[in-house]
């Protein structure tokens, strides 16, 4: 159903790619890696958060398969701390099973945003709906694609380390 689901909303905007589903889990990043035999950062993981403004809603933040959200990024950009989703939450509130959690057509009420983390990288790996799947997607396509509200800040340890400085000439 879910995979099903994903198609027909990207069929209906447009969309011609191929949803790639796999005969063992891809529910991780690193097995997601590993089917599609790409680096983990390329993996786009949708996670589900309780609405600070509106618990019965959920906001799904897409980052890249390398970042981890930031409490205070998160905080700075949605008004509270973050609260992931456990258990029969994920489902209800994103429409999609744990593993299996995507951008595409999600619940009625929930909210998508991308993580700036995911534009380093010409196309993302999101699942397509079931903990078997991904679908690669073009990233200036993902926000048309996902119907996302728009790009937030909120993730970090996928910046590339800042250079050295250079020794000052004559010190």
């Amino acid at each position: 159903m879910g995979t099903t689901r994903v198609r027909e909303h990207l069929s209906a905007q447009g969309w011609t790619g191929e949803i790639l589903e796999f005969a063992e889990s891809s529910a991780t990043v690193e097995l997601a890696a590993e089917k599609v035999g790409t680096a983990p950062g390329r993996i786009a993981k949708t996670l589900g958060f309780s609405d600070p403004a509106d618990p019965s809603r959920a906001i799904m933040v897409v980052v890249a398969g390398d970042a981890r959200v930031h409490g205070g990024q998160f905080k700075r950009a949605f008004g509270a701390k973050p609260r992931m989703l456990q258990g029969e939450e994920v489902l209800a509130l994103t429409g999609y099973p744990i593993g299996g959690v995507c951008p595409f057509a999600p619940a009625e009420r929930a909210r998508v945003f991308l993580d700036e983390s995911l534009r380093r990288f010409p196309s993302v790996f999101p699942a397509a709906g079931t903990a078997t799947s991904a679908v690669e997607i073009p990233i200036d396509a993902l926000a048309r694609l996902s119907g996302a509200e728009g790009w937030v800040d909120v993730s970090r340890g996928w910046q590339e380390p800042a250079p050295e400085a250079e020794p000052t000439p004559g010190a």
